[in-house]
């Protein structure tokens, strides 16, 4: 017994010096773990100091770089008298930034509403990209730079099909992001995207790019003409970062970062950038011509998969199916036909429906594209001048008419939607802004406009000169093509 009380006595005393011992080392204290995505070499960072050559990606260069130039920006709607539907619909869009915006109260429509986002500053004396969903409706727009200074921002051309937008700040010598490459962007290759997530000005994430020619159909229910072939990254990416820079490790823009894909709005693993080829041909339309310079091929097609590459005798399995080609647009001008697969434009490889929207979308009427396709199962090469919807070539500066104070966008209505409708010609609008169709209607946007003062409109020309010409008030006549029955809609034009 004595031996047994003189052993537990000794293993309780060795017990108290080892617990001691660990505490006085600082053992004891909490760890905490983060999981970062690493790349694919293992390396213990631990040993290796900051800023030596063995550190495989330094980030800090391009976010220096790329940080001064991309700005907050505030959105701010003011309340206008219209019905609840409608705020419901210019608020509730998918993926939006702006986050949830409570309906639940009716005070909620006679306060401004305020969004917020970001955007990039591409030249020095004041333009600025950013997605058209930042700034949509906006009656007042703020600014605030890097260094916290703040400007009043005006909008100088807005594009639902691509979700870009550009507006100006006055200002000079303004620090720029270079825009670079998106077609050399490879998938697996690190990018930064940098933005002010939940009013967090600055913040820079990283990631890989996860996909390209990614089409979410995020902008399908706004235009039918929307161009979707987006960059794909797990760079963390929340509420206020649309409209930011993705940017590659030498500080060039590669995107505008637009949505995320997420049940809870905010990141969830995934995230969408507009192409920066894309968004800069258009910024650059916006800027010069104040309208974006759309071509179209004038087809109707679908991707290439294994079946119908069997069937058609393809030695590939990508490209793009043509299932029709429209009466005098490009395509049929220059002798494309159902069931040719096109696999290049320019010589660059198409795989998807997605790539060759983008590769056209970066095209302006008048200007030639060569196409090689599969006919027949050979290769043979088109060469083609593209073609405006309305079937011209040339480029087409907006001006101010008196669609601008109805607050509509409209474009002429397919040979489908017409025959839904059983009418010959008609306006589709595109896009319904402040003004007084938002403002003394319940008009919606997809409707086709067939009379106004119960002459018939076959151009945007007829329209224009219809509202031109009378005073006091006109009546709007159309249909929904998803809807049956007439629908009219009573307008005052004087001021």
């Amino acid at each position: 017994m004595k031996n047994w009380l003189q052993t537990l006595g000794a293993a309780i005393i060795g017990g108290i010096i080892t617990i001691g011992g660990y505490k006085l080392a600082g053992f004891d204290k909490q760890e905490v773990v983060v999981q970062q995505n690493s790349p694919a070499v293992l390396t213990d960072y631990r040993t290796v100091p900051m800023g030596t050559s063995n550190v495989p990606f330094d980030f800090t260069a391009p976010a220096a770089k790329t940080t001064p130039a991309v700005v907050n920006i505030t959105s701010k709607i003011m309340p206008v008298v219209q019905n609840r539907e409608r705020n419901q619909r210019r608020f509730n869009f998918p993926f939006d930034f702006f986050g949830d915006i409570p309906f639940g109260d009716e005070d909620m429509l006679n306060r401004p509403q305020e969004g917020t986002g970001s955007g990039v500053i591409i030249s020095q004396d004041g333009f600025i990209i950013t997605n058209n969903h930042v700034i949509d409706n906006a009656d007042e727009i703020t600014v605030t730079l890097f260094d916290k200074r703040t400007y009043k921002a005006k909008v100088i051309g807005t594009d639902p099909s691509t979700d870009i937008a550009v507006i100006k700040i006055n200002e000079k010598g303004l620090t720029t992001v270079p825009f670079g490459d998106s077609d050399q962007v490879q998938v697996g290759q690190w990018v930064m995207a940098v933005g002010n997530p939940f009013n967090l000005t600055s913040t820079v994430t990283a990631g890989i790019v996860s996909a390209k020619g990614r089409n979410i159909s995020l902008l399908r229910t706004r235009d039918n003409a929307a161009i979707e072939s987006f960059i794909q990254t797990d760079a963390a990416v929340n509420p206020g970062n649309s409209g930011g820079a993705l940017v590659n490790l030498n500080g060039e823009l590669v995107g505008i970062n637009t949505a995320i894909a997420s049940r809870t709005g905010s990141y969830a693993g995934y995230s969408f950038a507009v192409p920066s080829n894309l968004a800069r041909k258009v910024a650059e339309d916006l800027i010069k011509y104040g309208t974006v310079q759309r071509a179209f091929l004038g087809i109707t097609i679908t991707d290439v998969d294994s079946k119908k590459a069997k069937e058609l005798n393809l030695p590939i399995t990508e490209g793009v199916h043509v299932d029709s080609v429209i009466a005098n647009g490009s395509a049929d001008a220059a002798g494309l036909r159902r069931g040719d697969v096109i696999v290049k434009v320019d010589g660059n490889p198409i795989k998807s429906v997605p790539e060759l929207q983008e590769s056209i979308g970066r095209k302006r009427p008048g200007e030639s594209v060569a196409l090689q396709i599969y006919r027949n199962g050979s290769p043979r090469d088109i060469k083609l001048t593209l073609k405006s919807r309305d079937g011209s070539t040339t480029i087409v500066k907006k001006t101010s008419t008196a669609l601008d104070k109805l607050g509509i966008e409209v474009e002429p209505a397919s040979a489908a939607e017409l025959k839904k409708i059983n009418a010959n010609s008609g306006l589709k609008v595109v896009k319904i802004n402040r003004g007084r169709i938002m403002r003394d209607t319940k008009m919606r946007e997809g409707f086709i406009i067939t009379k106004v003062g119960g002459k018939t409109i076959r151009s945007v020309q007829d329209l224009n000169e219809m509202l031109e010409n009378n005073s006091g008030g006109v009546m709007i006549e159309g249909y929904y093509p998803d809807s049956e029955g007439k629908h009219y809609f009573a307008i005052g034009l004087d001021d």
